[in-house]
């Protein structure tokens, strides 16, 4: 029993636990469901209703002078300026479709952190197994030995599904890298994305959308390999023995093939198609310090180039709508800087985001309470004097 404790000091004490918690926890508060991420820096001083980019259709804010949208034939897209986030304009932004290879972005953030580009693996013949039929291949063979960074440029150059499962499975295997990229979407507030196969292989239930596939590639950008592999045009793959064969970049943006003309200040990211995802796209270009995202999912009209030829058109309107567009929302992504330029991160990828995470702000902030009340209690107690 503790004889002398004031209930005053008592009530001071709890005061300050509360003040500490509530003062370090702002961001722990929970987001109500199917509102946006809060944009980094907070939300912008007479921005658009957070909802807006779950409004269907086509959401644009255009000022005096805005040139206009141009024609998109795709059930989805979305074009936002990397560097700040904010989404310039959207059609059916968070609508859920099939991402074919678009999906490889994510597995790239996930995975590729861990796995040191110099390390040499021998591939077994168990890593090589399960490839859907029809996959995208880069030619990865049993028995032979490569460096993950040869495997990376499998992946992001040539979409080879073989690299995928081989990486994968030094990752810990298939379904624990369809878990971990489960929740590296959630930490990046994707919330359309449902992964089942991490190579973008057709699904039951595998979905993503514009605005999530835009986010994995704004993170994507601020690290340095991810930027470095998917702006890589053409390279060599060891075919095994002692020599290499040609492998080129199947975005045509970026490689200029099959007829589609290559999109000036283009820096990546990654293309896919596949029979029920369509083509889709994520793209991002870069002129006059201003970096521009975008997303084209499965056009409805165009040929087999229409995707690209569609990015182009609202990469172009994007250039052109500097400063005439209000934004329509954000992509907000947590642990992206709203002020480093994408493809220019030089130190650590910036998608890790604050060692300060939510539960240990709030750990920290009942411990400081907690102290105060250990010392108020360790405090000399005067007892009243006895006559």
């Amino acid at each position: 029993m503790i004889n002398g404790f004031s209930s005053r000091v008592a009530v001071s004490a709890g005061a300050l636990c509360v003040a500490g918690l509530l003062a370090l926890t702002p961001a722990a508060v929970a987001d109500p469901g199917g509102a946006e991420p809060t944009p980094p820096g907070g939300p912008r001083a007479g921005g658009p209703h957070p909802s807006l980019l779950y409004r269907p259709g086509t959401q644009v804010r255009p000022r005096t002078g805005a040139a206009r949208l141009p024609k998109v034939s795709a059930l989805s897209w979305l074009v936002a300026d990397a560097g700040t986030g904010e989404v310039l304009a959207a059609h059916n932004a968070h609508r859920k479709l099939p991402p074919a290879s678009t999906l490889k972005t994510l597995f790239a953030l996930t995975v590729l952190p861990g796995l040191p580009a110099g390390v040499r693996h021998t591939v077994r013949e168990q890593e090589l197994r399960g490839i859907g039929a029809g996959s995208s291949l880069v030619g990865v063979a049993e028995g032979h030995t490569y460096r993950i960074a040869d495997l990376w440029r499998g992946v992001f150059l040539n979409s080879g599904n073989d690299a995928v499962h081989v990486l994968a499975e030094l990752n810990g295997g298939w379904r624990v890298t369809a878990r971990r990229m489960q929740a590296k979407a959630r930490s990046l507030g994707a919330r359309d994305t449902h992964v089942v196969s991490p190579d973008g292989y057709d699904a039951p239930g595998q979905v993503s959308s514009a605005y999530d596939l835009a986010v994995f590639g704004r993170v994507g950008l601020h690290n340095p390999d991810f930027a470095r592999y998917c702006a890589t045009v053409e390279a060599t793959f060891p075919d095994g023995g002692n020599g290499s064969y040609p492998i080129l970049n199947t975005n045509r943006l970026l490689s200029g093939a099959k007829g589609v003309k290559p999109y000036r200040g283009l820096i990546g990211i990654k293309n896919g198609y596949t029979s029920k995802a369509g083509s889709t796209l994520v793209a991002a270009a870069r002129r006059d310090g201003r970096t521009l995202v975008v997303t084209v999912m499965n056009p409805q009209e165009g040929g087999g180039s229409a995707v690209y030829e569609e990015a182009r058109s609202l990469l172009d309107w994007g250039f052109r709508s500097a400063g005439k567009v209000e934004a329509v929302g954000s992509l907000g992504a947590p642990g992206t800087s709203a002020t480093t330029p994408p493809a220019v991160a030089a130190a650590a990828p910036q998608e890790h985001g604050s060692v300060w995470t939510e539960a240990g702000m709030i750990a920290g902030a009942a411990g400081t309470g907690a102290a105060v009340v250990v010392l108020v209690l360790r405090l000399p107690v005067r007892r009243p004097r006895r006559s």
